[in-house]
């Protein structure tokens, strides 16, 4: 951010070269400065490049928001991900096959994924106050919006990352606990920023590559409470809903290559064992049962058939006690 200069009440648009031997991208994005001081909010898009409603919501956001209405500035990243974008890409980029978001705090001399992610954390999430990761189900994922929310045992963290996700304003939340050595290891964008301090969260709107306008309706009102919670835009604060909370989360992946039938769609309530779907080879013939490893809900379920060996499968988060 500190590379462009924004007088205030002004916006700009540039793009942030990456370069990796021959390969090469441009992540695009906008700061818009307001026209009184404020909080600095990231709005990161993209990270996965067949998660199309994030990046369809800060399109809209760039068109609609005046910045001299606004306090503070906002920076939005458009597409963190170009090669994967344009490559439409699940999960990996086509460069590298590496994924994204399990590539923070990147590396300055890797792989062009690394690089991407190094950008990212010392030009843009290093300077903000507060990061919303904006994501959707990937192509293959059906999915029930949620947001995901800390618990890192860092009060200055974890209560403001959890207002966050109030104001953001969808009706279900996965408390993400991680311990001291967990968060150390920990390789996505939301990590990366509660390693420096800075509240976060990662929103889920959308799925299977779709452009739903009502899930680009979603992040964009998301987006819009969370700027008046913060005081960097004018108006109420619309009240948040009741809200599922939920915790220790369990991704089930798959045992081996093959073909998947979903027995279950996102939102459902599950018992222990319950059968999440079925394998088969290309036969068509029995591999394995995928069985829900304990009570909870389904927050996203693969919805296509191909499936590898250690894929995820499905997510099934308990409810938090006290609920």
């Amino acid at each position: 951010m500190e590379r462009w200069s924004v007088a205030p009440g002004t916006r700009i648009s540039a793009t942030l070269p990456v370069e990796a031997g021959a390969a090469r991208t441009e992540v695009p994005v906008t700061v818009l400065r307001g026209a009184t001081p404020g909080p600095t909010l990231v709005l990161l898009a993209g990270v996965h490049g067949y998660e199309y409603v994030p990046l369809l919501a800060l399109q809209q956001l760039r068109a609609e928001l005046d910045p001299a209405s606004l306090s503070g500035t906002l920076v939005l990243v458009h597409a963190a991900n170009p090669p994967a974008f344009f490559g439409r890409s699940v999960y990996g980029g086509p460069v590298d096959g590496l994924n994204l978001n399990r590539a923070f705090p990147g590396d300055a001399d890797g792989s062009l994924t690394e690089r991407i992610a190094a950008r990212l954390v010392d030009d843009v999430i290093t300077g903000a106050d507060f990061l919303v990761d904006l994501h959707a189900g990937d192509g293959n994922e059906a999915l029930r919006p949620y947001v995901y929310v800390p618990r890192t045992g860092n009060p200055a963290v974890d209560e403001p990352s959890r207002a966050l996700a109030v104001a953001f304003g969808l009706d279900h939340a996965v408390i993400d606990s991680l311990d001291a050595e967990a968060l150390a290891s920990a390789s996505t964008a939301d990590a990366t920023a509660w390693r420096l301090g800075i509240p976060a969260i990662t929103t889920e709107t959308g799925q299977q590559g779709q452009r739903d306008p009502r899930h680009v309706a979603l992040a964009v009102a998301g987006v819009r409470n969370v700027l008046r919670s913060l005081g960097m835009l004018p108006g109420a604060v619309t009240p948040p809903p009741a809200i599922v909370w939920l915790e220790g989360y369990e991704v089930v992946t798959s045992p081996a290559d093959g073909v998947f039938f979903p027995a279950v769609d996102p939102g459902w309530s599950v018992a222990e064992g319950a059968v999440l779907g079925r394998l088969v080879d290309l036969f068509g013939e029995p591999l394995a049962t995928l069985r829900a490893p304990f009570a909870g809900i389904v927050t996203y379920v693969v919805a296509t058939p191909p499936l590898n060996a250690g894929d995820p499968v499905a997510m099934v988060a308990r409810r938090a006690a006290g609920d």
